[in-house]
């Protein structure tokens, strides 16, 4: 679904460090869940692809 908030599946149930994401077709959005008026990053969709293909070159599951 596009333009729909989204939590990281990794933010897990403790409260801990939670991200939110949120597609927009052109752009993808990412802000704090537990500050979400804060403020917000935004990026188009090829620096959102190489930012999370380079996460999980690495090894790391985005």
């Amino acid at each position: 679904m596009r333009n729909v908030w989204r939590k990281s599946s990794r933010s897990g149930s403790n409260g801990g460090q939670c991200v939110e994401v949120r597609d927009r077709g052109t752009q993808v959005d990412l802000r704090d869940s537990k500050a979400p008026t804060a403020g917000m990053l935004s990026f188009d969709r090829a620096a959102w692809a190489a930012f999370t293909g380079s996460l999980k070159a690495s090894g790391i599951r985005p």
